[in-house]
């Protein structure tokens, strides 16, 4: 029996911008059914290559072919899309359209003159039903939290029927159980035949779902290789050119890193904290010097705590206080001038304005220092930037660049950029690492780490492991409350049980 012929087959993919080598000679071959990783550092060509297969972008140079056919003629979108769908990292949702109308965009109802609004929100319903996603097509997308808007675009892109999908950071927003489910639905798929291309910063993703993992570093191919046959440390050292060190110095515990101070005075404190139908009265102490972290699902309610924290969200009752001064609920100024620092879940939507430029975005929290009697200076904002730039090592044309151009991990660092330029007390970061590569994850949370060790505090909110290594202490939160506490060196799977509510324990 003549094997199938492969879902996907590019080789020798050349991409040029200008000067900029984006793809130096590159290949790639999927298999039907198969679930095949692409990983690699920020810049290393990946979303390159997915606008290349995607007819986003022509080749230069090299072939492209789907099912031993060759590839659509640029510009054919409806053939493109017969062929190939693609689940971005950034959600390409219209938040002002429904979830119905966002699945059937541009294609409502091929042979009728009006658009029958009740027959839509049933090939909605149905839809969803198909791949268990459990939202009300009438919802405006805009009202969606984060893991619906993943699931809906999932959705979408399976409704095409095309045989390859390509899905780049889709669990990065998701939490655990979102994972179990979409890849469940993933590993279903692969049995009728639907090949994926799973691009993720999260190595153990791979390791779970992916049999075979294709590496890119620096716009070139490195090795294509049957996960069960590589270690971790080999595929790092593929990705990043370097051997793997092992675990970083700055995490809890780590070579000078002082446990704090118990007896000190706590940096913030909160006492019956609430928000209504998100978690329950809880007190927290974070002393100087020490890294908390919040561990558990979206749905456990500790991304709401860190908006609370914040100012973003009006608590229902209790009080949050920085160094013994009163935080006004629901007030970001306040929470700002208080010495609250914030790095938001979703960077896009909440922690960059993507047209601006770097400068721009760093120095959103400090315009009143960059000029007398509140203007703005232009030579100061980008004085500032410089320094940045150069501490946190962002990898940019200079600080006029608009902070749409940089890799995933760079503008995350702007993010981290605009809640430390404050010099904040506590630093709230919620999944600060999310779609980041791993020398940027090493990076960003060494950040943390440092805020921290020039004697402030900080609160990591996590249901990723790796972020939580970083901690002195971490409380794992289960539908609103904290069932368990672990001291720095905690286990995986007694952590992972705790946050899913299995052995809870106080």
């Amino acid at each position: 029996m003549d094997q199938a012929p492969p879902a996907v087959q590019a080789e020798g993919v050349v991409k040029r911008f200008g000067p900029t080598v984006a793809l130096d000679g590159v290949r790639l071959t999927v298999q039907p059914g198969e679930s095949h990783a692409l990983v690699g550092r920020n810049g290393a060509g990946k979303s390159t290559l997915v606008s290349v297969l995607t007819g986003l972008h022509k080749a230069d140079a090299g072939t492209v072919a789907f099912g031993g056919e060759p590839a659509p003629a640029f510009g054919d979108t409806a053939a493109w899309q017969s062929r190939i769908a693609c689940v971005y990292q950034k959600s390409m949702v219209v938040p002002d359209l429904t979830v119905a109308e966002n699945l059937f965009l541009n294609r409502f109802d091929d042979n009728a003159r009006w658009i029958s609004w009740g027959r839509l929100r049933r090939r909605a319903e149905r839809l969803l039903a198909d791949y268990g996603v459990q939202v009300d097509p009438s919802t405006r997308a805009r009202d969606l939290a984060v893991e619906q808007r993943q699931f809906v675009e999932i959705a979408r892109a399976l409704s095409f029927g095309a045989r390859l999908i390509v899905l780049d950071e889709p669990t990065a927003q998701l939490d655990a159980r979102g994972i179990g489910r979409l890849f469940g639905k993933l590993r279903e798929l692969q049995a009728q035949g639907v090949a994926f291309l799973f691009i993720s910063h999260h190595l153990q993703e791979v390791y779970e779902l992916c049999t075979a993992v294709t590496v890119y570093r620096d716009a070139r191919h490195v090795l294509t290789a049957p996960v069960a046959d590589i270690a971790k440390a080999e595929l790092v050292a593929a990705m990043t050119g370097e051997q793997s060190a092992g675990a970083t110095a700055w995490h809890a515990g780590g070579d000078g890193a002082a446990a704090p101070d118990e007896s000190a005075e706590p940096v913030l404190r909160t006492e019956g904290l609430t928000v209504q139908g998100q978690f329950e009265p809880l007190d927290l102490e974070v002393r100087p010097g020490e890294v908390l972290g919040l561990a558990g699902s979206a749905a456990s309610g500790n991304t709401a705590l860190g908006e609370t924290l914040a100012g973003m969200r009006k608590a229902g009752g209790g009080t949050v206080r920085v160094h013994g001064r009163a935080v006004r609920s629901g007030s970001v100024p306040h929470a700002l001038d208080a010495g609250i620092g914030y790095i938001p879940e979703d960077r896009h939507d909440q922690g960059l304005v993507l047209e601006r430029s770097v400068a721009e975005n760093a120095t959103l929290t400090v315009t009143d220092q960059l000029g007398p009697w509140g203007t703005v200076l232009p030579s100061r904002t980008r004085e500032f930037a410089r320094s940045v730039i150069a501490s946190l090592d962002i990898k940019t044309q200079g600080p006029e660049q608009p902070v749409s151009g940089l890799s995933g991990g760079n503008q995350q660092k702007v993010v981290v950029a605009r809640a430390l330029a404050r010099e904040p007390s506590v630093l709230v970061a919620v999944r600060p690492t999310a779609g980041v590569d791993i020398k940027s994850k090493d990076s960003l949370l060494g950040v943390v780490r440092r805020v921290a060790d020039e004697g402030n505090a900080a609160v990591i909110i996590s249901d990723e492991l790796d972020d939580l290594r970083v901690c002195d202490r971490v409380l794992a939160l289960f539908h609103g409350r904290v069932v368990a506490t672990f001291a720095s060196g905690w286990n995986d799977g007694e952590l992972v049980a705790a946050m899913e509510g299995v052995g809870e324990r106080e």
